[in-house]
């Protein structure tokens, strides 16, 4: 039996975790396995590497080494974490995936995108979500809310409306993989969609 992967994606302060968190409640009440994980940090040498990318002590990293930095945490979290759990049949709730990498490194930090994904194929071996909920926001509502900004959030307003152009443009370009939902909703409003696309996963009509 093969799991489901589900990802939640979008800009900083959209409401990601809150998402990822009512999902895998919902589903562990209805007795599915569930594995509660994120990206990047989720491993320990993921967590290492989690501090490199996003503590401002960092400093000006070059735009490939940051991308080669989250890569390897895509490798080491889908060995320790992702494919174990979908291979025992688990639903898979992670926060974060290569949509971020792509968003973030490619159109964010303006590396050619085909040269990130092709990384991020590398470092995933071509492991895909089975969906993607991406909470839309503007980073003037979002990112620019946060106080405590880590290095990623204070990169700046047009790097992150970069981002946010690059989080649109995959949803537009394979829609039947994406839920695409404003991240202002209600949240409950939004847990309901996020709830139906998923039982037509487990129930194979998706």
């Amino acid at each position: 039996m093969t799991g489901v992967f589900v990802v939640f994606e979008g800009g900083d302060g959209v409401g990601k975790s809150t998402q990822a968190s009512l999902l895998a409640s919902w589903l562990a009440q209805r007795g599915h396995e569930v594995v509660r994980t994120f990206e990047p940090g989720d491993t320990p040498a993921g967590a290492t590497m989690r501090a490199i990318v996003l503590d401002p002590a960092t400093g000006d990293l070059d735009p490939w080494a940051e991308a080669l930095l989250y890569a390897a945490d895509k490798a080491q979290h889908l060995r320790e974490v992702v494919r174990p759990a979908l291979a025992r049949g688990a639903v898979v709730v992670c926060d974060r995936y290569v949509d971020s990498m792509l968003a973030y490194q490619g159109a964010g930090r303006t590396l050619p995108l085909d040269q990130v994904a092709q990384v991020a194929q590398w470092a995933t071996g071509g492991l895909r979500p089975d969906l993607t909920v991406l909470l839309d926001l503007d980073p003037g509502e979002g990112v620019a809310a946060i106080a405590d900004k880590d290095r990623l959030e204070g990169a700046g307003a047009e790097f992150h409306a970069r981002v946010r152009e690059g989080f649109w443009s995959f949803a537009t370009a394979d829609p039947a993989r994406y839920l695409v939902m404003p991240a202002r909703l209600p949240a409950d409003e939004i847990a309901a969609a996020v709830r139906a696309r998923v039982t037509a996963l487990l129930e194979g009509t998706a």
